[in-house]
C-alpha cells in the first residue's frame, strides 16, 4: 500500500499542477510563448519525481511540469521560464517552459535536451552508459547507484533514434528507465495513425528490455509500479521501459489548441486521475473540506507565483552572446613541437599516440566508433592496439548507428565521461548532425554554461586515389554554419595531436577532420605532412593559424607576392605549385575553421595585397567563399585584385573513377595557374 502521506503530498503537487495549468490558459496574452502543461499526466510524474533521488540523472520531456514539481522545483521557478524571465533557473529565459537543465544540491541531475521529440532518448541513454563505465573503472564511490531516466511521448517513439537508444541500452545492459507516456495523440495525428504498435508491443523486439504496462489515471498503481521499476533498474543495473496509459486533458500546447482537432475529449476526460485520487482519500477517510482547503492553498500559491513571475525582470539584451561557448583552458601553445631526438612520425602515428597518451592519463576517456575496438582498431588502424592496452570497455565497438555516436557524447559528458569518437567516413557524418545541431551544440548556450558537452569527433574526409563517392566526401561547409560546435583540420603530424589533445582538454564539442590522403603520406608530394613527434605536453590552441611557408621580403616589398589561405591537402597543393614562383608565394594554414585566425588572414591580405584561398570542397557556396567575401569586406582598401577563390568542381560526389577524380580536384598544377594569374595581375 502506498501510505497516506505519500497520497496527500501527490494531492497537493497534483492540485498544484492544474492550478498551473488553469492560470496558463486565463492568462493567454501573457503567457504567449509556446508551452505545454502536464494535465491529465500528472499520476506517473508525480510518482517518478518523488521516486528518483539525487544520484540519479533524468531527462524529462516537455510536458512534465509535474514532474519537476515533485522533485521540489517551485511553481514560480517554471513561471520564469515560461515568462521567459532572466531568472530561469534553467536557461536564463533561452529555452521553453519544462525543459530542464539544472544542477541542484539534493535533486536529481537534468542535463539539457532539445524540443526534438525523440532525440533525447540517445543523449539519455549514453548518460546510462557514461554510469556503467564509470561504475566499471570504481570511479563512482558513493553508497547508492545512481541510476537515468528518460520521458517521452508514445508519438517520439516512431523516430528511428529511439531504435538506436534501445538497442543499446539492451546491448551493453545499461541502468535506464524509459518512461513513454501514451495519450494516444501527436499533434493532430491520432495513435492509429502513427503507429502499427504502441511502445510495449514496440519494445518486445529487443531482447533483454524488461517492460510494464501502467493505468496512468490510477496513482497508487503508477507509485508502486514506478517504484518497482527504477528499484529494478537500480539493483540489476539493466534497462526497462514502463508504457503508461494517460489522458490528454489539455491542448498539445498553447499553440495547437483541442478545439482545433480533438473529438474525444469527453472519453479522456473519464479518465481524468485528479478525482479518482481525491475519491481514494475520502475513502480512507479524509475530509472534503481538507482536501479542498489543500487545493485552495495550492491555488493561491499559484496566483501569487504568478503575479511575481510577471513582475520579474527579463533578461539583459547584453547576456545575449553569454555562454555560446565554454571556456577553453587550452589558449596558447605548449610543450615541444620538435623535440630533440624525436620519431618522424606520420599523421595517423600521431593520432593514435595522441589519444593513447590521452587514454593512459585521464580514466574518464573512452574511445569508441564503428570497427575500432580491438580486431581492426579502425579502418585506418587509427586506433590500433588501443583496445588491446585499455579493455572493451573502454575502446569498443559500435552497431552502425552515427546519431548514437555523435549524441551519446552528450550524456557521457553530463555524468563526467570525456568521450572520443569516430564517424568513419566524412560522406556518413549526416545521420550524427541531427544530434550535433539540437543537442550538443546547444547545450551550453541553453542551460547558461551548466552543460557544456566535451566531446572529440573524428572524422576522417577527402579523396585520393577512387575512394569512390561515398568515402571521399568533404562536407565542412555544412557543419561550420552550426555555431556551438569547434572545428580542426590539420594537415600534418605535429598540428594532429597538437590539436587533438587541445579538442580533448576543450569543454565544447569538437569535429576533428582527418584528411585520409594525409594520414600515411601516400599521396605524391605529401611527405611534409610527416614531422617529428611533439611531446605528450604539446597543445595547439584553436583559432592560431601557421604560415606553412613564408615569401621573401624582396618579393613582398617588390609588389611581387601573393599570399594563400588553406587547409589540409590544400596545403601541399599550394606549397608544390610555390615551387615554380621561388620565394613569391606565401601559405597560411588555418589549421582549425571554428574558430579561424581572421587577424592572420587580414595580415596575409595586407602584406601581399593579392590572396587566393584554397579549398578541396565544391567552390560554390562553400566556407572558402564566404571567407573570401569576410576579407574583403575588412582589407578592401589593402587589395591589389579581387580574392580568387578555388576548389573541386561542382558536382555531386567524388567519382569512382581515378581520372575523373583528378578532374575533379585542385592539384599543384591547377594551383600554378591561379597563382600566376594572380602575380601577373
Amino acid at each position: 500500500m502506498v501510505g497516506k502521506d505519500i497520497l496527500l503530498g501527490a494531492w497537493r503537487l497534483m492540485t498544484t499542477a492544474r492550478a498551473m495549468a488553469a492560470i496558463y490558459e486565463e492568462n493567454r496574452p501573457i503567457t504567449k510563448y509556446v508551452h505545454s502543461t502536464s494535465k491529465g499526466h500528472e499520476a506517473i510524474q508525480i510518482a517518478a519525481g518523488l521516486l528518483l533521488k539525487p544520484v540519479d540523472y533524468a531527462y524529462p520531456y516537455y510536458r512534465d511540469e509535474s514532474i519537476l514539481l515533485s522533485m521540489g522545483m517551485q511553481p514560480y521557478e517554471l513561471m520564469l521560464q515560461l515568462l521567459a524571465k532572466a531568472e530561469d533557473p534553467f536557461s536564463g529565459g533561452r529555452t521553453y517552459y519544462a525543459h530542464p537543465s539544472l544542477r541542484r544540491e539534493g535533486m536529481p541531475v537534468m542535463p539539457h535536451q532539445s524540443s526534438a521529440t525523440g532525440m533525447q532518448t540517445i543523449p539519455a541513454t549514453g548518460a546510462a552508459h557514461g554510469l556503467k563505465y564509470l561504475e566499471s573503472q570504481g570511479m563512482l564511490t558513493g553508497a547508492e547507484k545512481g541510476i537515468v531516466l528518460c520521458s517521452l511521448g508514445d508519438g517520439s517513439v516512431t523516430e528511428g533514434e529511439v531504435a538506436e537508444a534501445l538497442q543499446m541500452a539492451v546491448l551493453h545492459k545499461l541502468p535506464i528507465l524509459y518512461l513513454i507516456q501514451d495519450n494516444d495523440w501527436g499533434i493532430s495525428a491520432s495513435g492509429d495513425e502513427m503507429r502499427a504498435m504502441d511502445a510495449f508491443d514496440y519494445a518486445l523486439g529487443f531482447k533483454g528490455l524488461k517492460r510494464v504496462r501502467v493505468n496512468g489515471s490510477d496513482f497508487v498503481q503508477c507509485y508502486s509500479e514506478m517504484e518497482n521499476a527504477l528499484n529494478y533498474v537500480r539493483t540489476e543495473r539493466a534497462p526497462m521501459l514502463m508504457h503508461v496509459k494517460v489522458p490528454l486533458l489539455g491542448h498539445h500546447t498553447s499553440g495547437v489548441r483541442s478545439e482545433w482537432y480533438r473529438d474525444d475529449y469527453e472519453k479522456h476526460m473519464r479518465l481524468d486521475p485528479l478525482p479518482r485520487l481525491r475519491e481514494l482519500l475520502l475513502t480512507l477517510g479524509e475530509s472534503e473540506k481538507d482536501l479542498d482547503a489543500i487545493a485552495g492553498e495550492t491555488e493561491a500559491l499559484v496566483k501569487a507565483d504568478f503575479e511575481r513571475a510577471k513582475a520579474a525582470p527579463d533578461p539583459e539584451f547584453g547576456t545575449l552572446k553569454m555562454h555560446v561557448e565554454a571556456e577553453t583552458p587550452i589558449v596558447e601553445e605548449k610543450g615541444e613541437r620538435s623535440p630533440a631526438g624525436a620519431e618522424t612520425v606520420m599523421m595517423v602515428d600521431a593520432a593514435l599516440h595522441a589519444v593513447d597518451e590521452i587514454l593512459k592519463k585521464h580514466p574518464e576517456a573512452l574511445l569508441y566508433g564503428q570497427d575500432v575496438g580491438l580486431r581492426l582498431g579502425g579502418v585506418f588502424r587509427e586506433a590500433a592496439t588501443l583496445a588491446e592496452k585499455y579493455g572493451k570497455d573502454r575502446v569498443f565497438n559500435t552497431p552502425i548507428q552515427e546519431a548514437y555516436i555523435v549524441g551519446s557524447t552528450a550524456g557521457m559528458s553530463a555524468v563526467g565521461c570525456k568521450p572520443i569518437v569516430e564517424i568513419q567516413f566524412a560522406d556518413y557524418i549526416w545521420p550524427g548532425v541531427n544530434q550535433l545541431v539540437t543537442e550538443l551544440s546547444k547545450s551550453t548556450y541553453l542551460s547558461m554554461g551548466k552543460f557544456p558537452v566535451a566531446s572529440v569527433i573524428r572524422v576522417p574526409t577527402g579523396a585520393y586515389g577512387g575512394g569512390g563517392p561515398y568515402h571521399s566526401g568533404t562536407v565542412e561547409s555544412s557543419l561550420l554554419p552550426i555555431k556551438g560546435i569547434k572545428i580542426a583540420y590539420p594537415s600534418n603530424a605535429a598540428d594532429m595531436k597538437g590539436l587533438m589533445k587541445s579538442a580533448y582538454y576543450d569543454p565544447n564539442p569538437v569535429v576533428m577532420f582527418e584528411h585520409k590522403g594525409l594520414y600515411w603520406s601516400k599521396v605524391p608530394g605529401t611527405d611534409m605532412a610527416k614531422t617529428p613527434e611533439p611531446d605528450e605536453d604539446y597543445v595547439v590552441p584553436f583559432g592560431k593559424a601557421r604560415v606553412a611557408l613564408e615569401a621573401l621580403a624582396t618579393s613582398v616589398d617588390r609588389g611581387e607576392s601573393v599570399g594563400v589561405v588553406t587547409y589540409g591537402m590544400g596545403v601541399y597543393w599550394a606549397m608544390n605549385a610555390a615551387k615554380n614562383f621561388p620565394g613569391q608565394v606565401e601559405v597560411l594554414d588555418l589549421r582549425t575553421l571554428a574558430p579561424y585566425d581572421e587577424e592572420a588572414i587580414v595580415s596575409l591580405t595586407k602584406k601581399h595585397g593579392k590572396v587566393l584561398i584554397l579549398t578541396e570542397e565544391t567552390l560554390r557556396n562553400s566556407f572558402a567563399e564566404a571567407l573570401a567575401g569576410r576579407i574583403t569586406q575588412a582589407c578592401f582598401q589593402y587589395l591589389d585584385s579581387p580574392i580568387k577563390t578555388m576548389g573541386s568542381e561542382d558536382v555531386p560526389a567524388v567519382p569512382l573513377n581515378a581520372g575523373m577524380e583528378s578532374v575533379m580536384l585542385p592539384n599543384a598544377e591547377k594551383v600554378s595557374v591561379a597563382l600566376e594569374a594572380l602575380l601577373s595581375e
